[in-house]
């Protein structure tokens, strides 16, 4: 066998590379690029590799991981009930524990046509913006649906009715390669059933959304605002048709407006609030920062159910057990990238490079130095997202803004881990609500900002194209 810079010169050659291309040709991994989460990194990838504590945890700092652990993976129940840490689930919800839509921390998937709920996907709900909703808009980012809230809830408590059932729909949308290789993507399309408290607002807007990976949120967190702000400037200065832009959102806690990162639409401006909402909008469950249940004014069965609080008022997400999930959630390690000086990897990520999907797809930073857990400041890592909004074109618009994210505007979302999907969550569907079936369609789905990446993705041919699914499955 040839030596390997001989191999790589072949491979190259074999891919249509040249010179002239524009993009940084990759013979060798940089270093410590394996190692995405910095020293938080782990060295897992098997079904349990998105549930691994940071790997520079300390052993006494573990045992709140662990309990952490246990509330994020054990159900809720109704109340009352003799298990009062955790009873108060619904009235009205979507699943009974945190690991019922983050399966084993990993991805959501839409519901097949065979299961009762959708589960592991939610479904947006709220109506056009209006200046009578000026303070719930500031606060919310949208409008809620009058009756049914800001979120679909397909289960209920006994004596309560659940909201709806959801069913997903998909029409063909065929694309072409340039070497004339056509792929069938599936266009999604909502059907909202069993309607339990009568006809929605006629102007309703929806948007599906499945759970997203709970891998690396710390680091995400502990990245300094003023570099996610910088992407935002360079890419204004660079006025080649990239343009991100941060969401502005409402910190519950802090009762002001600031940078948002977290959700689809960077809705969240941190991991607790990020829980918060969860807690409240997926089970019902009440806490400090939202005292009380996601029930309507129309929906008084749901009003009148029994509550899980203390004799005193206390909420049923206490705050220590919301200070448990917190750090079990921020320290959720990211798992090592595999192959990183495998040819066909480099290969690919030159490609991704040329395409230029990096100019969204950030793919470094350095965390800050007061980082809110010591374990994950001044870490190198790699998520490979600018954490800012990207128009994305009619095909993947769900027309419904959030706070100043528009209906055609998504959060660009971290590329770590992606390449194991598969082994963690037994599927390989992919963006906000799961259409496509794989990495190849996801790419294909990106239009506005990214149409030049797209097109640039269909000039590839069969070899280019394997390539860079190498690369992005070694993330």
């Amino acid at each position: 066998m040839p030596p390997l810079p001989l191999r790589l010169s072949a491979l190259f050659l074999a891919l249509g590379l040249s010179a002239c291309d524009g993009a940084p040709k990759f013979t060798q991994a940089e270093p410590g690029e394996a190692r995405s989460g910095g020293s938080a990194t782990v060295r897992k990838s098997d079904q349990n590799a998105f549930s691994m504590p940071s790997a520079n945890l300390p052993p006494s700092r573990r045992v709140d991981f662990s309990v952490g652990n246990s509330f994020f993976r054990s159900p809720w129940v109704i109340a009352p009930s003799t298990t009062t840490a955790r009873d108060g689930l619904g009235p009205l919800f979507n699943t009974n524990a945190c690991q019922g839509c983050h399966i084993k921390d990993g991805r959501g998937h839409p519901p097949t046509p065979d299961d009762a709920n959708a589960v592991s996907m939610l479904v947006r709900l709220s109506i056009p913006d209006a200046p009578a909703y000026a303070k719930v808009i500031e606060q919310l980012g949208v409008v809620p649906e009058p009756v049914y809230g800001g979120q679909l809830q397909d289960m209920a408590v006994p004596g309560v009715a659940p909201e709806g059932k959801v069913r997903v729909n998909y029409t063909v949308v065929p694309v072409r390669f340039k070497d004339g290789t056509e792929v069938e993507l599936r266009k999604p399309s909502l059907n909202i059933t069993r309607l339990g408290y009568g006809p929605m607002h006629p102007d309703t807007r929806f948007s599906a959304r499945v759970a997203p990976p709970m891998i690396g949120l710390g680091l995400l967190e502990a990245i300094p605002d003023e570099a996610i702000l910088a992407n935002a400037k360079e890419q204004a200065k660079a006025n080649n048709g990239i343009s991100g832009r941060p969401n502005q959102v409402w910190d519950d806690a802090r009762q002001k407006t600031v940078l948002g990162r977290f959700g689809w639409k960077a809705g969240q401006p941190n991991l607790n609030q990020q829980n918060v909402h969860a807690f409240s909008g997926d089970m019902g469950l009440t806490s400090s920062l939202r005292p009380f249940d996601d029930c309507t004014d129309a929906q008084t069965a749901c009003k009148q159910a029994p509550s899980g609080n203390g004799p005193n008022g206390e909420p049923e997400v206490s705050d220590n057990i919301l200070r448990l999930v917190l750090f079990y959630s921020r320290n959720l390690a990211v798992p090592a990238r595999r192959d990183v000086n495998a040819p066909e990897v480099l290969a690919g990520k030159t490609l991704f490079y040329q395409a230029g999907c990096q100019s969204c797809h950030t793919p470094k930073y350095t965390t800050a130095a007061n980082a809110a857990e010591p374990e994950l400041a001044n870490q190198v890592i790699r998520p490979y997202s600018d954490l800012l909004l990207h128009d994305m074109g009619d095909g993947l618009a769900d027309n419904r803004s959030e706070f100043q994210a528009s209906g055609r505007e998504w959060r660009t979302p971290p590329l770590w881990g992606i390449g194991l999907t598969q082994a963690v969550s037994g599927h390989t569907q992919f963006l906000h609500d799961g259409r496509a079936r794989n990495l190849l369609e996801a790419v294909l789905w990106h239009g506005g900002e990214a149409t030049a990446a797209q097109q640039q993705v269909l000039s590839f041919n069969a070899e280019q194209r394997t390539a860079l699914l190498a690369f992005l499955n070694s993330l």
